[in-house]
């Protein structure tokens, strides 16, 4: 990328192949290899298969040509950036030096990460950014600084807390005892409030009973290396400084930072990357620095942010942390929203930080998905997006949305991201309709809801099930999503006037009779389904929180929800499986029970808690009528929501939980994430039972009975393209307080 291309997300990110899981066993320890019985030439080898041309390197999130297209909105099309950090799981190890053993990502879990994308600072607690490991003040992907250490008084300040104030910005609180005072008490404060943008304030406060001269020192440097190279260990020496105005600079060929200091230092000194002030302050007083780190000569305000489209929505009621919670997930959602470079009006979530600050479009448009009770805007921007890199051409691949592998853990070969998005993309268009995206609006993007549809009549194997990728096994969830696509493909098509419904629908009863036949496995317990089926038609028998996607079944018009692939009886045992102690840590949802061969707490596909599988698996419980499965697993979310100060990283280790124990973070999570923040907005909404017909001007509320939550209050969510309040009473009983003119009560 060049030094000032659009902001898309990291520079010299990793190819998207790469699986990002440790190997599977007896795959002789390569990563990528072949789990037994995968024949060669399987996708995870094949790196087209993942929408990128062979060696093409560090590819755009859409290596195909861009099709026909839906009906133009407007006139720019093409690919959108670079795609994020790592593919799948945990961000995903970068590789190493020399073509060698990849390089572990270092651990973030105890860092303050601040992000409004594409802007990201990565701190340790104690504030002071040391240039050592990932720490620093990064744009598109890009290290603008990465030490800046403060003394004051010729000593270093003694930490005493670090902080988050929100999404974008963290406070570093420290004390400094000049000696000038008898005693142990500290004769200063100083507190650092550090932006996302590039800006930092740092403020000196003075406690002591006489007036004080002291130096203050700031020293900086950075090597302008690349996420993918600090990441890996290869960022390079410091560069040299050069005095610019009222601060440094530093350049290469390819990029420039500058950092100016508000009021300008009495020395910059450019040997040692230092600017020095004196200050005068008497008792009780302050002096205040602003340090603006950017890619510019002349020092700017930061650029505007992308015009949030997530409604300000807000939670009340017995529960106080439902508050936080939505709070926190919406200003979480709206600071990893990216501009799409070929449409700058469009906007998208990325898929998390610090790993993945980019467009991942299984993980975009679900997030999106979750996100529709706030308003159709996000889901419209991610389907323009996506619908503009879709793969033109009517060969086996026309009509697939291309997307990066992404690593399904030591028993299956990585599934491809592009499988789930292009089954996504006609599913949300048709939700995204009956929440209240305008029929105009919905009649643009049809010809690539259809195009989806089409690629997946295509797609199915001689068996009659979908392969992820092809040749590969036949995962449970994809069956869920390529089911749903069809049952909601058919009704967008007739919603549309546009023929071919009946067919879709004949199409999903045969997936139905398929699935029950082939992909459940009896037993005395009741049996379960099959995580997924490998090319030779054998079922691999691992319980996984994949599974909740069996029970997401999807929204159809007059608030009714699609049938299953899996029939009453076998509904209700999933909800006992899912319920039980061996996939219910106590925290969510396991991505793999407990007791299944190989599990591992801290496995992002073996064990770990997903965020979002966890929600995903509170409303379809409870959109079954499986209210206290539901509870228990909200219940626990909400907990976990709590001890992470209610930013949920995008997975945990599912240790079970216990008296006074805690949710333990997995080192490399990203946090925030795209899903895992908008998996609080999905959990909470599903509390209301809100299934909007906005086509025919109804919405139904079919709250959780018990009301697991207490009575709770949602306010300023959007249906119809207007405020909507609900209220749900400790008896769950709901009751609309606003709506749209026109909107009824039905279904």
């Amino acid at each position: 990328m060049a030094p000032h291309a659009p902001d898309t997300g990291p520079p010299g990110t990793l190819p998207p192949s790469r699986p990002t899981s440790d190997p599977p066993p007896g795959t002789g320890g390569v990563p990528g290899a072949r789990p037994p019985g995968y024949p060669a030439g399987s996708p995870q080898e094949r790196p087209e298969e993942a929408g990128r041309a062979p060696g093409a390197g560090p590819a755009t999130a859409a290596p195909g040509p861009t099709s026909a297209g839906p009906a133009p909105r407007r006139a720019a099309e093409g690919a959108v950036g670079r795609p994020p950090l790592g593919p799948g799981g945990p961000g995903g190890p970068p590789p190493a030096a020399g073509g060698g053993r990849r390089a572990e990502l270092p651990p973030v879990h105890g860092a303050l990460i601040c992000v409004s994308a594409p802007g990201l600072v990565i701190s340790p607690e104690h504030g002071q950014l040391t240039g050592q490991g990932i720490e620093g003040i990064y744009r598109s992907g890009r290290r603008l600084l990465s030490r800046c250490v403060l003394r004051v008084a010729g000593r270093d300040p003694v930490s005493v807390q670090g902080r988050s104030l929100g999404a974008d910005r963290a406070a570093f609180t420290a004390t400094v005892r000049t000696g000038v005072e008898p005693g142990p008490d500290p004769d200063l404060g100083v507190e650092r409030i550090r932006h996302a943008d590039g800006t930092e304030r740092i403020t000196v406060r003075s406690f002591a009973a006489r007036p004080l001269r002291l130096p203050v020192e700031v020293s900086l440097g950075t090597d302008l290396a690349e996420l993918a190279a600090v990441a890996a260990g290869r960022a390079g020496p410091e560069l040299a400084a050069g005095v610019h105005a009222a601060g440094l600079r530093w350049s290469t060929e390819e990029a420039l930072a500058v950092t100016t200091a508000e009021p300008a230092p009495d020395d910059a000194l450019a040997t040692a990357g230092l600017l020095r002030w004196e200050f005068e302050l008497g008792p009780g007083e302050s002096r205040t620095i602003e340090l603006r780190t950017s890619r510019d000569r002349i020092a700017r305000a930061p650029a505007g942010q992308v015009a949030n489209p997530l409604a300000g929505a807000r939670a009340e009621g017995d529960d106080p942390r439902a508050e936080a919670w939505l709070r926190t997930s919406i200003d979480d959602l709206g600071a990893l929203l990216l501009r799409d470079p070929a449409e700058p009006g469009d906007a998208f979530a990325a898929a998390g930080v610090p790993w993945r600050l980019g467009l991942a479009p299984a993980e975009s448009l679900w997030a999106a998905r979750m996100a529709l009770p706030l308003g159709t805007g996000l889901a419209a921007a991610t389907l323009w997006t996506l619908a503009r890199s879709q793969t033109a051409g009517r060969g086996p691949g026309g009509g697939k949305i291309p997307g990066p592998l992404r690593a399904a853990g030591p028993q299956l070969p990585p599934g491809c991201t592009g499988t789930e998005a292009t089954l996504g993309f006609p599913a949300v268009l048709a939700e995204a309709r009956r929440w209240g995206l305008p029929e105009e609006e919905v009649a643009r993007l049809l010809p690539a809801a259809e195009r989806c549809l089409d690629w997946l009549r295509g797609a199915l194997g001689e068996d009659g099930f979908l392969a992820d990728p092809d040749p590969g096994p036949r995962r449970c969830e994809t069956q869920a999503h390529a089911h749903r696509a069809a049952l909601l493909g058919a009704d967008l098509l007739d919603g549309c006037g546009r023929a071919g419904a009946a067919e879709w629908r004949e199409w999903a009863a045969a997936l139905r009779e398929r699935f029950r036949d082939r992909f459940w496995i009896d037993g005395p317990d009741g049996g379960r389904p099959a995580a997924a089926l490998h090319p030779d038609g054998r079922p691999l028998a691992r319980l996984t929180g994949a599974a909740a996607h069996l029970l997401d079944t999807g929204l159809l018009g007059g608030g009714r929800l699609a049938p299953g692939l899996l029939d009453r009886v076998r509904t209700e045992q999933l909800a006992r499986l899912l319920g039980a102690p061996s996939m219910d840590s106590g925290w969510g949802l396991r991505s793999m029970a407990a007791r299944e061969p190989g599990h591992n707490p801290f496995g992002h596909r073996s064990g770990a808690v997903r965020a979002h599988e966890s929600a995903v698996a509170v409303a379809g419980l409870a959109q079954a009528g499986h209210d206290k499965e539901a509870a228990g697993l909200l219940r626990g979310l909400l907990d976990a929501a709590e001890a992470f100060g209610y930013r949920l990283p995008e997975m945990y280790a599912a240790e079970q939980r216990t008296a006074g124990s805690a949710p333990l973070p997995h080192p490399a999570a990203c946090r925030p994430a795209a899903v895992a923040a908008a998996a609080g907005i999905h959990a909470l909404t599903a509390l209301a039972g809100i299934r909007p017909d906005a086509p025919a001007s109804t919405v139904a509320v079919t709250p959780r009975a018990g009301a697991p939550l207490g009575a709770l209050r949602l306010a300023g969510l959007r249906v119809a393209g207007e405020p909507f309040t609900v209220r749900i009473s400790r008896l769950g009983v709901g009751m609309v307080e606003e709506a749209a003119d026109g909107l009824q009560l039905g279904g």
